[in-house]
């Protein structure tokens, strides 16, 4: 068995990931226990404190997606219990979980991004939707692509081809998050880069292609099982898929990550990576895209997350 002691995973949450996340959970409690590690799950409701005060773990596999997970409450209240846990501190999760500053802040380093505007729904109410919209495609053209500002899962997401479908796909939108977030859509292979740091600095898997069965990357093709492609590693020129990791080290680094991230990417006819956004609490369900890429590393699931576990016990018995 692992010198570990107990960890903790937590999973589930009242985000609309939530059973995207108890998959996750379950996942890692599976591979970790493979790999001889003692493993509690738990969600995350008023028992959680109380819990860990009274058994306190070694440390804390968060695989909680959208809202409290990912944009560093949960991981303010571990620092609060003085609980070690695996991947980034709660201000850089906010920054990260924000997709407009992420962007702007990758943006300030280098990398490229598609032109964007975020809008509050606020803004539609006081200005009118149908001058801003119609400013929105004189500004930045057709195809756009338009999803809440915070996030995941493509949920609340859609890609829009007319002027007219963008009403519908704002309303859409705003049912998931306040805020929108609106990009020129860029037509290429879409990539999905993960990055770990297993005390030596951060390096990239293999990047993973993915190709949904009807063009759109949406909820249902992401998490149910056939209706995507999967390509690990991605079918690019070697030359491509450096940039490709670079751009996903270079965000990780500039966004003061840490242990584990990916980064969404849109290679353009030209070769040309563009940076969409990054995840800090990476899914790892079995259509997920980071076990994937570490399987076409070679690498354990179970192994990698017991090291990523074992830095993090490690900084808190610093």
């Amino acid at each position: 068995m692992s010198d570990l002691g107990h960890v903790l995973v937590l999973a589930g949450g009242l985000s609309y990931e939530r059973e995207v996340s108890l998959r996750s959970g379950r996942r890692v409690s599976e591979v970790l226990r493979a790999a001889g590690v003692s493993v509690e799950t738990r969600d995350t409701d008023a028992s959680l404190v109380p819990s860990v005060l009274a058994d306190r773990p070694s440390a804390v596999f968060v695989t909680l997606h959208g809202g409290a997970g990912e944009d560093g409450a949960i991981r303010s209240v571990l620092d609060l219990l003085s609980v070690p846990y695996v991947g980034a501190g709660s201000d850089a999760c906010r920054i990260a979980f924000d997709k407009p500053t992420a962007k702007t802040m990758v943006r300030s380093v280098g990398l490229r991004t598609p032109e964007s505007v975020t809008l509050p729904k606020e803004t539609f109410h006081d200005l009118g939707a149908s001058a801003v919209l119609g400013r929105i495609v004189e500004r930045l053209g057709l195809p756009l692509f338009v999803k809440p500002s915070r996030g995941g899962s493509a949920l609340g997401a859609s890609i829009v081809r007319t002027a007219e479908d963008l009403p519908s796909a704002m309303v859409g939108c705003f049912a998931y998050g306040d805020t929108a977030l609106i990009e020129c859509y860029i037509e290429g292979v879409e990539v999905a880069v993960s990055v770990v740091d297993r005390g030596e600095g951060p390096v990239a898997l293999p990047p993973v292609e993915i190709v949904p069965d009807d063009g759109v990357y949406d909820y249902a093709a992401r998490y149910t099982a056939g209706r995507t492609e999967f390509f690990a590693p991605a079918r690019l020129s070697p030359e491509v898929a450096a940039a490709c990791a670079a751009m996903a080290v270079t965000a990780h680094t500039a966004l003061g990550l840490r242990d584990i991230s990916r980064t969404d990417l849109i290679v353009d006819a030209e070769g040309r990576p563009h940076f969409l956004e990054v995840n800090v609490a990476p899914g790892m369900t079995e259509t997920s895209l980071l076990p994937m890429a570490a399987e076409a590393a070679g690498e354990d699931l179970g192994s990698l997350c017991r090291i990523l576990l074992e830095q993090a016990a490690a900084r808190g018995s610093a």
